[in-house]
Order: C-alpha cells, then structure tokens, then sequence
C-alpha cells in the first residue's frame, strides 16, 4: 500500500493559521493524503506555540507538529506537553526538557509511522548532535518502515548530510526552520525522499513572515525592534510525498505551493 505525507512548512501566527484552515481540509480530500505533519514553532504570533493553538491545527486537519529552537518562545508550552498532544521538541534537548522528540502515528490498516524532530548546530543554540539524535529516534521506531524526520536546521549543508546519513533508514527527512522554499526535492539513492526546505506558511511580501519594514529598520540601524508579523497574501509551502508501507521507500515526491489571500 501506499502511504501519502503532506508536510507543511513553518506556520507563521494568524495569517499562517488561517492560511491552513482554508487550505489543508481541501489538500488532504483532493490528494488522499494519510498524514500531515507541519512545524508549528511560530504559530503563535510568529514566536512558539501554545497548546490551544496546537488544538486548533489538530483540528484543521494536521496529525503531527514539529518544532525547533522557537518551541519554548511561549511559556505555555513548558506545561503543554502531554501523551495526548502528538506535539515534538528537538530529540537533542537535554533530557530534562519537557516533552519528546518522537511520536508513532497510528494509520489503521497501513500501519504506523514515526516522527522525529532533531535540531542542527551550525549557527543554531548549542545543542547535541542531530545525527546521534536522529539514530536514536529511528531506534524508537524500529517496528515501522515509515519513518520521517524533521531537521529544523540553518545550515543547507547540515540538513543534506543528515539526508544522506540517513538514506535508506529514513522515508522522508525535510529541512525547516529558515522559511525559505528549497528546489531540491529528489528521492536519494536508497529510496529516502529529500528536501533541504519546506518553506514557511506566512505572508508573502515579508522578510521571512516578519513586517518588511520593521525588519529594514533593524538592519539599517542595527537598533533592536519589536517584529511583527506581516499582512497580506499568504504563501503556503509543502512537499508531498508517496511512500511504500512494506519497504519505507518513498517513490514520488513534489512540491505543493499555493498563494492565500488574506483579509
């Protein structure tokens, strides 16, 4: 049988949510997708998560939320964790951090599939190695080929030598965390599809979702200002993919990027 992800780039704050809202219950129908999985670590006014807007996404029709180095932007989510949000933080935080790094999505007849969420090092927080990290979420997964890895990562060249370390072990590693849509889609040699990054869905005409303005200011001045998020048309970035249940390989892979408009 074959298995169909839709995994969904950096949500930016409202426009990012509305933006799903419209967009994902129409994608899963049109597309028969079986998981959607998005990183939900700025779908809170552009900075963290809270646990109501994660039930919110839940219920627009995302299965699985990743996160990265924003995740604890919002002290809410220091408490928001528990077993019946399938909410993930970096499997390379320190132990003691709230939350886990990994979750087993059950797809009835198809089996399940593991989410991992692991975080880079070049130009990011010090933190462990994501490719420790990633070996030990694919041992936590050892009873399902379907296995898909979020490397919320800065560095290009980090999150495509995860890719390759993990070929052939993983079905689908995709880059997030700098909200810039990546050309790169292609199945690797030994059938792990691959992308250096989702996107975000945020506004359009900003820098990185940010107000453009507000943005230019801090770069002109080098004055702190407070980011906002932008307005307007929302661009919506994803990457689809098809995956055998029985190997994990995937056989097909492609971008799905759409424009919102937003009040």
């Amino acid at each position: 049988m074959v298995v169909t992800v839709l995994a969904i780039g950096d949500i930016i704050g409202r426009p990012g949510r509305e933006a799903v809202a419209r967009l994902v219950p129409q994608l899963r129908r049109d597309h028969s997708i079986d998981l959607v999985v998005a990183n939900g670590e700025n779908a809170a006014g552009g900075f963290g998560l809270t646990p109501k807007i994660a039930d919110d996404l839940f219920n627009l029709g995302i299965d699985v939320l990743t996160s990265g180095n924003h995740i604890w932007d919002q002290r809410e989510m220091l408490t928001g964790f528990d077993d019946r949000r399938p909410i993930l933080r970096p499997h390379n935080y320190p132990s003691a951090a709230p939350g886990r790094g990994w979750y087993c999505h059950d797809l009835g007849e198809k089996g399940q599939v593991l989410v991992g969420n692991v975080q880079g090092q070049l130009f990011m927080p010090p933190l462990d190695s994501a490719f420790k990290a990633a070996d030990d979420v694919l041992r936590q997964g050892a009873g399902t080929p379907l296995r898909l890895i979020d490397m919320h990562a800065e560095a290009t060249s980090e999150k495509m030598a995860l890719g390759w370390y993990l070929d052939g072990r993983a079905s689908f590693v995709f880059g997030t965390h700098t909200h810039v849509p990546t050309a790169d889609a292609r199945i690797l040699p030994a059938g792990t599809a691959y992308v250096s990054d989702l996107g975000m869905v945020g506004p359009r005409d900003s820098v990185i979702g940010m107000d453009r303005e507000i943005s230019l200011q801090r770069f002109l001045t080098g004055l702190p200002h407070r980011f906002r998020v932008a307005e307007g048309v929302v661009s919506f970035n994803s990457v689809m993919v098809r995956i055998d249940s029985d190997t994990g390989r995937a056989s097909a892979i492609e971008r799905v990027d759409r424009e919102v408009a937003i009040d």
